[in-house]
């Protein structure tokens, strides 16, 4: 016998058929059906031997599925729901791909049995996530066609009985731990979404996140503690092995902690006095500014806390030389053309990155986490630890200024309506469903929810606080975008001197100078410079701010976060915003800097202690323990 397909049951006389209809309807015949069923008070058993099943008295899923196994003729076990329907040659293809692949166990991809957009969605979605961390963390999105050796079977001791959730991930990575594990991609198998409907979305989405964030924690799931039962229609199923196994189970625990609790030093006799919270804290790697405010608020934290810090890019580079455990991510990049967003390029780039990126950056921050168990995740606008908080179950707090667009009343030109809905589109899909929102901002709209969203002043960097102003003959030009070729014949065209930051090169070209970035050498040319022209990067700007320097603010096109900067850079009475670089609004700005410069004399520049405060309480009243 090639193959033992194993079926727990219980009162499954709705779905029971038409799975073992799609069994008869295979062209492969080498197997046996094995329905391991849990006392069922409908017509399941009578099913069954209907169809020439062995039938075994079974239990939990976990128990059945060991009760099958025992009585087994095939060299490969089979696990399938009840309420599964197999697709055209699935065994056969199963059966070839995991000799193939010299595997020792499998799962295979879903369709939901649905028409559903939803349904299809959140299918992929789970389909995804299975190739996404095959050889990170072997996970079977339930029961959903395991393939598995009997022999690798027996050798692992199958099933945990003791356990009424989550049995079939445990199952899979105990033997991927070993054996090689493989998500197979030539069948799939068609799910019902009974328990979709029966439970919600939401209900079922708790359940997934809370074990998966247990799972991460090293420890196994109660069906109690989310509400489960094996079954549907039923509240009454407690087996009296089931009950047994538990009493084994809690008796053999308790032996093991209290040998573990001899071995171990008691809390009192540590010297610290506390454990330190563990922190992840991901960064935006495009451009400088996210990293520059990250650096200082990191400097910080570490005085209380433990750091992981992940990054991209400029950022990671930045990080790491002031930072020990710095991690390199990959990162979304704007793709920019004369000072223009290419969105269809943006687009094109991100759709050929994202698999890598998701593979590698999961790669990264889930073995991190898995290893460390961070309390608490930071985001300074990186989205991959924003999907990790959702997936682990971890809260997570937001510090940057982009949210100012969602979380505020914003005001920006009328004109700019589209650009304004794209935007909130795209910042909601970076950051959701944090805990707190800490927006840093030159200006204080209205906050729409004030209980989770609360502004405070840029973060401004000691060294720059402390430069001493003056004002001498050339502009400082910063640049977002190093293809901004119509900006450097415009600047050529007036009579000023020009030194240049953003074109990754170092020369001098007329009456203009180009530096590559350093941060000390920017800043000095920022405190003697009489004016600042930049696209609307926020750090940037608000550091100009701080040294009181009059600001010409050209937004990169399509870039919606720096045209709202730059509006309120000239609303504020800070400079000009204009989004196109001519020579005559050039002139009338130079005209106005004396006007500029007494109103930037009004702003107070404060020290970071009360955002670092808010943070800081923050992180105490979310971070889990």
């Amino acid at each position: 016998m090639e193959l033992s397909i194993i079926i727990p049951t219980y009162n499954e006389e709705e779905y029971l058929p038409k799975l073992l209809k799609s069994i008869k309807s295979q062209k492969f015949t080498n197997y046996e059906i094995i329905v391991s069923d849990a006392n069922s008070a409908d017509r399941t058993r009578e099913i069954a031997k209907e169809h020439g099943c062995r039938i075994v008295t079974g239990g939990t899923p976990g128990i059945g599925r060991n009760k099958g196994a025992e009585i087994a003729k095939g060299e490969y076990l089979l696990f399938l729901d009840s309420d599964l329907e197999l697709t055209e040659n699935y065994l056969e293809k199963v059966l070839n791909e995991i000799k193939r692949e010299e595997g020792s166990i499998g799962i295979t991809l879903m369709n939901p049995l649905s028409e559903k957009i939803r349904d299809k969605f959140l299918h992929n979605i789970a389909n995804w996530f299975m190739i996404a961390f095959e050889k990170i963390k072997p996970h079977g999105a339930g029961c959903y066609g395991i393939i598995v050796k009997k022999a690798a079977h027996n050798k692992y001791n199958g099933f945990d009985e003791s356990l009424n959730y989550g049995e079939d991930t445990d199952y899979i990575e105990r033997i991927a731990e070993q054996e090689k594990f493989k998500v197979l991609r030539d069948a799939k198998i068609l799910v019902s979404t009974r328990r979709l409907e029966e439970e919600g979305l939401i209900k079922l989405a708790k359940q997934y996140g809370r074990s998966t964030f247990n799972d991460f924690r090293g420890r196994r799931t109660d069906a109690e503690e989310l509400e489960y039962s094996f079954g549907h229609n039923t509240k009454d199923l407690i087996e009296e092995n089931t009950l047994i196994k538990r009493i084994e189970s809690q008796n053999s625990k308790k032996d093991k902690k209290i040998k573990l609790l001899k071995n171990e030093k008691s809390i009192g006799s540590e010297i610290t006095p506390y454990k330190r919270k563990k922190i992840f804290y991901s960064v935006c790697g495009e451009g400088m500014g996210h990293a520059v405010r990250s650096a200082v608020i990191i400097k910080e934290l570490l005085k209380k806390y433990e750091i992981f810090v992940f990054a991209s890019d400029r950022g990671y580079e930045y990080l790491n030389d002031k930072f020990d455990n710095v991690f390199e991510i990959t990162g979304f990049n704007t793709v920019y053309e004369n000072n223009k967003v290419r969105n269809k390029k943006t687009l094109i780039n991100a759709i050929k990155d994202t698999p890598n990126n998701l593979k590698e950056n999961y790669g990264t921050l889930y073995k991190k986490a898995k290893e460390i168990g961070p309390n608490i995740l930071i985001s300074d606008f990186e989205n991959y630890i924003n999907i990790l908080s959702t997936i682990i179950n971890v809260p997570l707090i937001s510090i940057d200024n982009i949210q100012m667009i969602t979380k505020t009343k914003v005001e920006y030109p009328p004109e700019s309506k589209i650009e304004m809905i794209k935007a909130k589109g795209i910042i909601k899909y970076y950051i959701h469903f944090a805990k707190r929102y800490i927006l840093t901002s030159f200006f204080y709209p209205e906050v729409k929810n004030p209980e989770k969203s609360i502004i405070y002043p840029p973060v401004i960097r000691d060294k720059v606080r402390e430069l001493k102003t003056s004002y001498g003959d050339y502009i400082l030009v910063y640049q977002t975008s190093t293809s901004n070729n119509k900006l450097i014949n415009t600047l050529k065209k007036i009579d000023e001197k020009f030194i240049i930051y953003g074109f990754d090169e170092e020369k001098t070209d007329g009456n203009l100078t180009f530096r590559k970035f350093n941060e000390d050498e920017i800043y000095n040319d920022m405190k003697d410079a009489k004016a600042v022209l930049t696209n609307g990067g926020f750090t940037f700007i608000s550091e100009a701010i701080a040294l009181k320097k009059p600001i010409f603010s050209v937004p990169a096109k399509g870039n919606f976060e720096q045209l709202i900067n730059g509006f309120y850079v000239e609303k504020l009475g800070y400079g000009m915003f204009n989004r196109q670089l001519h020579n005559k609004e050039f002139l009338t700005f130079l005209d106005n800097l004396d006007k500029y410069k007494e109103t930037l004399k009004t702003v107070k520049v404060e020290n970071n202690s009360r955002i670092i405060k808010e943070i800081e309480d923050s992180i105490e009243k979310y971070a889990i323990d």
